[in-house]
């Protein structure tokens, strides 16, 4: 069994991760395994800054990156890939929709004990501590104006913190530097989103 890998940090891309989706296609339990493995760690560093405080216990965190983990490749024969870039967004999707249902029960839970006067703050993610709930509202809309490769670039570097060079492999770019110009035009494009919307 390989050693687990420091948290956050991506498998080494010996296999691509669209060589292995290709085999968990077929049934290859291996491939599969190794998807979770590589995934798991970025994923439940991911979660743990998205969920509000008082829902950020790890067990909680890695059951919903368990769910995610499984949805996704439950649904692997429907998914298509074009860029290693492309599961890793569309695993962030599947969970930022569970993160968003945790959010909701979370603040219907507060409610529900304010109105039997145990009063407590309402919910916050670190994101939302860091931005601003209404930051991150136009945060979201702003990715999803930017072209798929734009917002792949955009969440492994700012949301999954891969390096220039990983982002390079995940996307197909010959370099670290030509990744690194990825992100800046999409960083550029997605900060003047934001200014428009502040206004």
């Amino acid at each position: 069994m390989e050693p687990p890998l420091p948290e956050g940090a991506m498998q080494p891309a010996v296999e691509s991760t669209i060589a292995l989706l290709d085999r968990a296609r077929s049934g290859d339990a291996g491939a599969t395994e190794r998807l979770l493995r590589r995934f798991l760690p970025v994923l439940r560093r991911w979660a743990h800054h998205r969920l509000p405080a008082g829902a950020r216990s790890m067990a909680e965190t890695d059951d919903l990156v368990q769910v995610t983990l499984m949805r996704a490749l439950h649904r692997v024969p429907t998914f298509e890939h074009r860029r290693e870039g492309a599961f890793l967004a569309y695993l962030r999707t599947i969970l930022m929709n569970l993160v968003r249902e945790e959010v909701r029960r979370s603040r219907g839970l507060m409610a529900r004990e304010q109105r039997f006067g145990d009063a407590r703050d309402e919910p916050v993610s670190e994101l939302e501590r860091l931005i601003g709930r209404e930051r991150i509202e136009a945060y979201e809309q702003g990715l999803l104006a930017l072209p798929e490769e734009q917002r792949e670039a955009v969440l492994m570097r700012l949301e999954f913190s891969l390096s220039h060079q990983e982002i390079a492999e995940a996307l197909g770019k010959p370099s670290a530097n030509a990744a690194r110009m990825t992100v800046s035009r999409a960083l550029a494009v997605l900060a003047r989103h934001l200014d428009a919307h502040a206004e």
